[in-house]
């Protein structure tokens, strides 16, 4: 005869059970945070993708290198792990991220969309500005330097750059191509005496052109650039990220590897603009 003491208590029971089978153990309820991950792992997994200079897979070693590889191997030799690089694309890095495919993609620009599907440290990796790549021996000092009919400027259609320059000079002759490859190539041919993009992208075919200097002309357009990881419920490799792109950007070694980077690919540092606001 079962007691209603004893009736009450397998109800007791039994109702523990199913709830802990719906919501199971507190550690399977959550995944294992990426810091804790990194450390078990033994390795830094780090996205790249072909876009010096943040990133460069030489084709005869096949080793990487930028300013990406650098951030990271300056990250892995703290934490004690090795660095892993994991070829992605830009398209494809929030969803790797997602994934646990990678740990972290540098110089992925914090915008609103991105910030819904994965996080970002408070800290800034990097600044750059739109610029333009004109002749040599063209002035160029402001945007009004280049408001003239004797100016014909190439820019990607429906971009920032499109816009902006279309504001800033309502006097030029502004050509609009469906990409940046494109704008670049009416520089090359001659179509156009200049091309405007944000400066980063220019560093790599200015140096495949082998002509034309890049400037910011002022009042500079900035925009600045961070290093998207994983949302989770652990802020611990959020914040310790933040830490480290804080110290590495304050202390100048960020610009350094910059630099480094350059000139390793055949660019004198001193003729392109900064990656630190403060050096413009």
């Amino acid at each position: 005869m079962v007691t209603k003491r004893g009736f009450l208590a397998s109800a007791l029971v039994a109702l523990t059970l199913v709830f802990a089978a719906a919501v199971g153990t507190p550690q399977m309820a959550q995944a294992q945070s990426t810091w804790d991950e990194i450390q078990d792992r033994g390795t830094l997994r780090v996205g790249a993708t072909q876009a010096p200079p943040w990133y460069f897979l030489d084709p005869a070693s096949g080793e990487w290198s930028g300013l990406g590889i650098s951030v990271g191997n300056a990250m892995a030799e703290v934490l004690g792990v090795d660095l892993d690089v994991v070829e992605v694309t830009w398209g494809t890095a929030v969803a790797a991220l997602q994934a646990d495919q990678i740990d972290i993609m540098f110089v992925l620009d914090a915008t609103p969309a991105r910030a819904m599907a994965i996080d970002f440290p408070a800290q800034p990796l990097l600044y750059y500005a739109l610029a333009v790549l004109v002749d040599d021996d063209i002035q160029v000092e402001d945007w009004a330097d280049l408001n003239s009919a004797d100016i014909s400027i190439a820019v990607t259609q429906g971009t920032t750059m499109d816009s902006y320059v279309t504001q800033r000079l309502d006097q030029a002759n502004i050509l609009r191509f469906p990409s940046n490859g494109e704008a670049v190539a009416a520089f090359q041919s001659g179509r156009v005496n200049a091309v405007s993009l944000f400066h980063p992208p220019l560093i790599a075919m200015r140096q495949q052109i082998g002509r034309g200097q890049i400037v910011l002309p002022a009042p500079i357009r900035e925009s600045a650039s961070s290093a998207g990881v994983r949302q989770e419920d652990d802020p611990r490799w959020r914040d310790w990220v933040n830490t480290a792109i804080a110290y590495y950007y304050t202390t100048g070694q960020t610009q350094a590897w910059y630099e480094e980077f350059l000139t390793e690919f055949g660019v004198d540092p001193a003729t392109v603009p900064a990656i630190r606001r403060e050096q413009w």
